[in-house]
């Protein structure tokens, strides 16, 4: 839950065959809701894409992302048709902090007629900001069919009881 995970070890994981399909991607000036949510300038330009990934013949799970080009700009280069950005990035732009937001959701109409499934079945959200030196490399969306995707945590005590 806490680490960053490749999608395709996911799906290997459970013993299917992985497959990537870049959907959309855009160069664009970053909007007024990107520039909150990633902390950017008024002229910040971001790579935004729109990919599926499957598990089987599936849709796993529905992958939006954005990425700042100030942060990585290599990305303005980078068709991410052979490659998913999650990968991509990783190997290229080393981050030194995350954020993870996991909720539950109804699937909205785009989500439901890519990840073929009726409106309003519940997926789970994954989202995450990464960020080094004090610039946000990404924020990713990662929408999961409920039945699709499950979160496992291991802990201890971080004070063990003694006596």
């Amino acid at each position: 839950m806490l680490e960053i995970h490749d999608i395709r070890l996911e799906v290997e994981s459970l013993g299917l065959p992985y497959r990537y399909e870049r959907r959309t991607r855009l160069d664009r000036t970053a909007r007024v809701a990107d520039r909150r949510l990633m902390e950017l300038g008024a002229s910040a330009r971001l790579v935004d894409i729109s990919a599926l990934h499957f598990a089987g013949k599936r849709p796993f799970c529905l992958e939006d992302r954005l990425i700042n080009l100030e942060a990585v700009p290599e990305a303005a280069g980078e068709p991410f048709v052979d490659i998913a950005p999650g990968p991509w990035l990783v190997s290229v732009a080393p981050w030194s902090a995350a954020e993870h937001r996991i909720r539950a959701v109804g699937a909205d109409a785009r989500a439901a007629e890519l990840l073929a499934i009726p409106p309003g079945t519940p997926c789970l959200v994954v989202e995450r900001r990464t960020w080094s030196g004090g610039l946000y490399i990404t924020h990713v969306r990662l929408t999961y069919p409920g039945e699709m995707h499950e979160l496992v945590a291991e802990f201890a005590p971080t004070h063990p009881k003694t006596g």
